[in-house]
């Protein structure tokens, strides 16, 4: 299932995507999810996914403005340098760790919004990422328990 957090009617709100269409999930889940955060916060994920295979999508997707797909999370944490190519092309030093470094959420662009190039960078960097929404909360969490906390991910173009 693919979900997506998009203003509608003027109202920011989050559903699933079937095909060309989307299916508005705050609706179907009022009171118990304002958000896409909240709903996987409230463990819904799975709930959700079989109602959207009942569901009829009502909203054709390309009439949407798409917002990030969480527009409010917590934290972004990123991992810069964590491949040899890449610390190579870079000119730096191999390390026995990655570097990582904080986003904040206003510097998230939806599928389709223009990236703002600042005056003083001559090019954009495009490189492929991969974003992991964690949806369950832990500490020390072995390997072979951690997809257990994750909720979602996705690979794109930067």
């Amino acid at each position: 299932m693919k979900l997506i957090s998009f203003k509608h009617g003027g109202k920011n709100t989050f559903g699933a995507v079937v095909g060309d269409k989307v299916i508005d999930l705050q609706s179907a889940f009022a009171g118990r999810a304002t958000d896409l955060k909240s709903l996987i916060a409230a463990d819904l994920v799975a709930e959700a996914s079989a109602f959207a295979k009942t569901a009829t999508p009502t909203l054709a997707l390309a009439d949407l403005e798409l917002l990030p797909v969480i527009p409010n999370p917590g934290k972004i944490v990123c991992v810069g340098l964590n491949y040899g190519e890449h610390v190579r092309e870079t000119g730096r030093e191999i390390t026995e760790s990655p570097a990582l470094f904080l986003r904040l959420n206003e510097s998230q662009v939806a599928h389709g919004q223009d990236i703002i190039r600042p005056p003083e960078s001559h090019r954009l960097d495009y490189e492929g990422e991969i974003a992991v929404i964690i949806g369950k909360g832990g500490r020390r969490i072995s390997e072979a328990d951690s997809w257990s906390h994750i909720a979602g991910y996705s690979c794109y173009n930067d």
